[in-house]
């Protein structure tokens, strides 16, 4: 598949990047040539250009893309950026916004006759990803997969878990309803064996499906608190959305260090308590209750001080907390802290494109909320390696697992004794940058 990215800037380098490992045809333009000097050592082709000029989408051959992205800073950019590009043939195009107004129902056919697509808007997703938190506060990450028939939930576990200290062939052999797919310790992502151990701290990614959350909740020790009361430092848009999402069913404050900002929130969400002053301030955080809470939420435009602000939450004995965390070189670092669930644009937005472009390859969707590993569905087709032989007689890759599967509607997980079928969709878990050898055995 052929991809054009028009933006170098955070969300189409990181896009760029992962999409460079998927053996796909990527080119990404960008009129500053300095946000492509990071790029040239990947898999994929920069060229310094304006993506709203004929000439210049002409020159990379976008008339034979399959898909355009257009992710600059400027909404009308992107917007125009599309409409050129499909005039000039791309296939699909999608477009970054800031506009929430957009996303409606009613506007698509707009968009569609301007030869936008689909509309992106990352601050929106993290609200959304916020959103589903609040309702799951015992878990960190939260994705249901073939339309919701299995999920994956991440946890971090603590010593009054009754798995921590089991090996896996053991929790496999006891526990039929969910399964251990990954675990992250230590900063660094594993695809757990038999004889591998569950130590206490460590961040389990399980698979199961939605009748057996509880059970999932009870062997890893965790109780869901009912939030009521949310506290949030930092009034970017974000937290607007998130305010907005929640609306008159919870109690919220917003605490913003800018005066004129404060005023636009105060104006536009009447239902959204608002105070003047610095996140920083602990005196604030301490004369504004902040151990009464039941969710924190970290977002201000620093990642070590949403990091720490989350820190310093848990110390006064809130619950649940969120953090922002949009520095990736920190995102490793942030898990293995007690800080809750973390939060990031880049890869959110690069998981709803993988999800757009199935679209285009109906035999893969990959879901990149994770900063070193990947978590694919694939179909398993006529005559594949996969078909041959059951599970357990398969030599599949060390660095992946097979996390379910879902067979006539229905979602199972998958044990050693599975036979995997065509037509089959299956959830696999994998390092990054192992996808590739990992399809191949489905295809």
């Amino acid at each position: 598949m052929k991809i054009v990215i028009a933006g170098a800037g955070e969300v189409g380098s990181h896009l760029a990047k992962m999409l460079s490992n998927e053996e796909q045809d990527i080119v990404i333009i960008d009129s500053d040539a300095r946000k492509l000097v990071s790029l040239e050592n990947y898999n994929l082709m920069t060229y310094q250009g304006n993506a709203t000029s004929f000439r210049d989408l002409k020159s990379v051959r976008i008339g034979s893309a399959d898909l355009f992205i257009a992710v600059t800073p400027y909404e009308t950019t992107n917007v125009l950026a599309c409409s050129i590009a499909k005039r000039l043939g791309t296939k699909t195009t999608v477009a970054r916004i800031d506009n929430f107004e957009f996303l409606s129902k009613e506007h698509q056919e707009f968009f569609a006759q301007m030869g936008v697509d689909d509309l992106i808007y990352p601050e929106y997703l993290a609200a959304e990803e916020m959103r589903n938190a609040l309702h799951r506060t015992w878990v960190r990450n939260w994705f249901e997969l073939m339309d919701g028939e299995l999920v994956v939930v991440g946890v971090k576990l603590r010593e009054n878990s009754r798995i921590v200290g089991h090996h896996l062939r053991e929790i496999t052999h006891d526990a039929r309803t969910f399964h251990v797919a990954a675990i992250k310790r230590n900063r660094e992502t594993i695809i757990p064996r038999g004889d591998d151990r569950i130590l206490a701290n460590d961040i389990a990614y399980i698979a199961t499906t939605h009748e057996h959350i509880d059970e999932v909740a009870e062997a890893c020790g965790k109780v869901n608190v009912k939030v009521e009361k949310v506290l949030v430092v930092g009034g970017n848009t974000i937290a607007e959305q998130l305010a907005l999402l929640l609306g008159k069913d919870y109690r919220i404050k917003v605490i913003e260090e800018n005066l004129e900002r404060c005023e636009e929130l105060a104006a536009r969400l009447p239902d959204t308590s608002v105070v003047h002053g610095s996140a920083r301030d602990i005196d604030l955080l301490e004369e504004e209750g902040i151990g009464d809470y039941d969710l924190f939420v970290a977002l201000t435009p620093s990642s070590e001080a949403n990091i720490l602000g989350c820190m310093m939450a848990k110390e006064h004995g809130v619950p649940k907390t969120i953090a922002e965390v949009e520095d990736l070189q920190y995102i490793n670092e942030a898990e293995a802290l007690n800080i809750g669930t973390i939060i990031n644009k880049k890869l959110l937005a690069s998981s709803k494109i993988f999800q757009m472009m199935l679209d285009k390859d109906k035999t893969t969707s990959k879901c990149l909320a994770l900063a070193d590993a990947e978590v694919a569905e694939l179909v398993v087709q006529e005559g594949s390696k996969v078909t041959r032989a059951a599970v357990k007689d398969v030599k599949w890759p060390h660095d992946m697992t097979l996390a379910g599967l879902v067979r006539d509607g229905e979602g199972q997980l998958v044990t050693g004794d599975t036979r995997l079928r065509a037509g089959d969709h299956v959830v696999v878990f994998c390092l990054a940058g192992a996808i590739n050898k990992t399809e191949k055995m489905f295809s």
